[in-house]
């Protein structure tokens, strides 16, 4: 049950829809960079993954689930919403359809049937696809809220992590209303150039999430000319202070990118690489291979960077560096480095983390010095709920 006891509004039931992609973000630790279509689900499993979107949806539901008495919830068979549901002991009324392996058809079919039920909300759990095909279903026609379970989410529809989308919820059932809305962006990206290391991303469309700007996430933003200058002396400075006999994690995006350049290795551009002594000993590394890697050369660091927009540094785009990473090379070895421009963009901003398991997201909560140049460091205080 949900740890909070709050008031319900005296006025009528809020009615809320729900449906979770269950195979949202099953591609991220193995290394796929996404989990669209059937050979991608197959081979992710094939490597071991397991579907934790579930999971995710299940601690955005956590947060209200006290308050049942104030909504009504429609949801679908199996993993696309019952099964979280029962966990939680929150009556819902199944609308058919998601017991077996669900697919986008499923998801629009069941947007399309709370919508003609009269949803005032729809809580839906997965990443860019599954917001396209909530749009696809509903376009602007019926509010929405994301909770973030995918491995790539430019999309601005989503909340910024799962207790966010819960804490969201709760207040509009506490309220008795949906508040005022605001148009926001659903991105398309193209998976199959993304694990090529292109990010082909472009507007897909809009929908209609509530405005509440503390717990919504920003459009994830690109790079300004400046910002290479930036980038480039951070890179220099990575480069130039790496230890001898130090496994590095080196995570995603065109920042770290730059720095394996510098150190002239062979990296790429959307994968994680672990670098030791100068050179590449895995690239594009999954979870399995991390662990591996820390088992037999021990000491480590990681060296990400911050997502622009919207504040990750671990759960977005580098889910193969996982909970159980993490915790094991520990806070005090991690490296945070991001460019001067997207620095002062985000100033008194925070920093989020969110990987799968709560206690390691509290351990790596606090404050980091964050490089933004050469050797030029800013505090920024990083939060998980």
């Amino acid at each position: 049950m949900g740890a909070h006891m709050g008031r319900v509004s005296e006025k009528a039931q809020l009615k809320l829809g729900l449906i979770i992609n269950p195979v949202a973000g099953i591609g991220g630790k193995v290394g796929l960079k996404g989990s669209d279509g059937q050979d991608t689900i197959a081979r992710a499993k094939e490597l071991g993954a397991c579907q934790e979107s579930g999971i995710k949806a299940g601690k955005a539901l956590a947060e209200f689930a006290d308050l049942a008495a104030g909504f009504a919830l429609y949801t679908c068979a199996g993993a696309m919403g019952q099964e979280e549901c029962e966990k939680l002991r929150i009556p819902a009324e199944m609308i058919g359809g998601g017991g077996g392996e669900s697919s986008a058809g499923d998801t629009t079919r069941a947007a399309k049937e709370m919508a003609r039920l009269g949803v005032e909300l729809l809580l839906f759990a997965g990443g860019d696809g599954t917001a396209r095909d909530v749009m696809d279903a509903v376009g602007r026609t019926v509010p929405v809220l994301g909770v973030p379970t995918g491995c790539k989410i430019h999309s601005a529809v989503y909340a910024i992590n799962p207790k966010f989308a819960g804490a969201a919820v709760r207040k509009m059932i506490e309220d008795g209303k949906v508040p005022r809305l605001r148009e926001a962006e659903v991105m398309d990206i193209d998976e199959d150039l993304f694990r090529e290391g292109v990010v082909n991303a472009r507007l897909y469309g809009y929908m209609n999430v509530p405005d509440d700007r503390q717990r919504m996430q920003n459009l994830k933003s690109g790079r300004s000319m400046s910002e290479q200058a930036s980038v480039e002396m951070l890179s220099n400075c990575v480069a130039d202070s790496m230890e001898r006999d130090a496994l590095y994690i080196i995570g995603s995006g065109s920042t770290m990118m730059k720095v394996k350049e510098k150190l002239r290795i062979d990296g790429t551009l959307l994968g994680i690489d672990l670098v030791y002594n100068g050179e590449t000993v895995c690239k594009d590394a999954t979870e399995k291979e991390i662990l591996d890697a820390l088992e037999e050369y021990g000491k480590a660091k990681i060296i990400v960077t911050v997502i622009g927009g919207q504040g990750y540094i671990f759960g977005r785009g580098n889910q193969q560096i996982s909970a159980a990473v993490l915790s094991r090379v520990g806070k005090e070895n991690i490296l945070v480095a991001m460019s001067k421009d997207k620095a002062d963009s985000m100033f008194m901003q925070n920093l989020y983390i969110d990987t799968s398991d709560e206690e390691v997201n509290r351990d790596l909560c606090g404050y980091y010095r964050v490089l933004v140049g050469y050797d030029n460091y800013v505090m920024y205080k990083a939060v998980c709920e």
